[in-house]
């Protein structure tokens, strides 16, 4: 570590801004350049997420038929986790049999996630007393989670296009607020320093 002119160590405020800066930038120039790829060729970059879902899916279900034939557990729980473990392994390889597959298993697998996840979430905030700060607001998500659920399920190849750019989108926004963040950390560290 070098010394200021002035023969005093560097605060360690200013070792962190001079550090931080360049991660966040880091940060940032990494979330641009994924957004302008997801916007740019949404369709490639939805084929290879539909690719890395089968992956996910085979080696989920490899593993699940592995430890329901090894762990001790009741014989329900066993035939369970098998079941679980073949039909995840059946999708994931069905994946694999061309990229719209892969698309429709995605956005299915997405949609039906997120309709339960709305009316579980819905339902549980129903039932919390009506004077429960945020009550209102878990209901409107859970309501809001639940209907894009459905969106996705009823017309699941345009409802994942767009859901791909908006995430790109996003991905352009984060990486330019990260690059203004690092830029103001860089001031910061000069500043301290």
């Amino acid at each position: 570590m070098t010394l200021p002119p002035n023969g005093t160590e560097p605060s360690p405020l200013a070792a962190l801004a001079r550090f931080g800066w360049h991660t966040a930038l880091a940060a940032g120039l990494i979330a641009l350049a994924l957004g302008v790829v997801v916007l740019a060729w949404p369709d490639r970059t939805l084929q290879v997420i539909g690719v890395l879902f089968g992956v996910y899916l085979v080696l989920s279900g490899i593993l699940q038929i592995v430890l329901a034939s090894t762990v001790h557990l009741t014989t329900g729980l066993r035939v369970l986790g098998f079941i679980s473990g073949a039909l995840s392994l059946l999708v994931g390889l069905l994946c694999f049999r061309g990229p719209y597959q892969s698309l429709l298993l995605l956005s299915l697998w997405i949609g039906i996630g997120w309709l339960f996840r709305g009316v579980t979430g819905t339902v549980s905030s129903l039932e919390l007393p009506s004077g429960t700060p945020g009550r209102g607001w878990l209901i409107f998500l859970g309501v809001v989670t639940a209907v894009a659920g459905v969106i996705l399920l009823v017309d699941p190849f345009n409802s994942i296009f767009a859901l791909a750019v908006m995430a790109g989108i996003w991905l352009v926004l984060i990486g330019l607020v990260e690059i203004g963040h690092a830029i103001a950390l860089r001031s910061r560290a000069k500043q301290l320093a």
